[in-house]
């Protein structure tokens, strides 16, 4: 079963003493691709740096781990014009196949909520400018505040209308680990985007994102495990790690009522088709 892992910080210090291990379980438990995403500057070098490491090391005959970079919200404070400069820079790495992870957070608030959005702004113009798909983190106060995600989608929404006609090409971008329930879930469609579904779906009270994930069309679902967090069951409680992406496939595959091949089959080429790999 040939799985992604379309978002993973396996870079992070808690994989430090066993990263190795951690990819070799993940090429074993059938993955053939792994997005390692920044959150900020060093992250990003990180990330970066991890994908270059692997890219001799080849799985099947493809390359293994990419890499995303980018300015999480809660560092947005950190965003100056300099540093989106180097930004800049590390994402014409040819590893590099997405800006991310930007987006809203008004959970935590470590970063103002005007300086969250203007260094999301900054970002998806980066983007434009190079012509990637965008990772966006999208997290509310509440589970029925929704102040984070219509924000998330005025932002899209200004900057798909801003795209040069035929960019618009099913490489936009993903609402990654998705939370904002059935009732958002149109309007995300509705721009073009992918939806990630993460661990938080083998929950026993995730209902709503179970429904979520059986109406997402096919062709716009992607899998992920935000590793080290959001491990799924069997392992919640745990550190996450990418081979566990094969628990929220089983997931989806019963609330879609088929198998998790037919979801790993969709999940991976839809990752490819986004991020531009083959």
């Amino acid at each position: 079963m040939n799985l992604v892992d379309s978002h993973a910080h396996v870079h992070f210090p808690r994989f430090d003493k066993d990263r190795d291990a951690v990819i070799e379980r993940a090429r074993k438990a059938g993955l053939t691709a792994i997005v390692d995403v920044g959150t900020n500057l060093a992250s990003s070098r990180a990330a970066v740096a991890l994908a270059e490491g692997l890219a001799e090391g080849l799985a099947e005959g493809r390359d293994f781990v990419y890499a995303a970079v980018g300015v999480h919200p809660h560092d947005a404070k950190t965003l100056t014009p300099a540093i989106l400069d180097e930004i800049r820079s590390l994402a014409r790495h040819p590893k590099v196949v997405a800006i991310g992870e930007i987006g809203l957070d008004y959970y935590r608030n470590h970063s103002p909520h005007p300086t969250q959005r203007r260094a999301f702004a900054q970002q998806l113009g980066l983007a434009a400018e190079l012509n990637l798909p965008v990772i966006v983190h999208s997290r509310d106060s509440t589970d029925q505040d929704r102040r984070a995600h219509n924000d998330v989608l005025a932002a899209l929404r200004d900057w798909t209308a801003s795209l040069p006609m035929g960019r618009t090409d099913g490489r936009l971008g993903v609402i990654h680990s998705y939370s904002a329930g059935v009732s958002g879930l149109d309007d995300v469609l509705d721009l073009g985007f992918f939806v990630g579904i993460s661990g938080p779906v083998t929950f026993p009270k995730a209902n709503d994102l179970r429904i979520v994930a059986a109406r997402v069309p096919l062709d716009r679902l992607l899998v992920e495990t935000d590793c080290p967090y959001l491990t799924p069951k069997p392992y919640r409680g745990r550190r996450n790690e990418p081979a566990y992406v094969q628990y929220v496939v089983e997931e989806i595959a019963v609330a879609r009522d088929t198998t998790p091949k037919a979801v790993a089959e969709a999940t991976t080429q839809n990752a490819r088709r986004l991020f531009g790999w083959r």
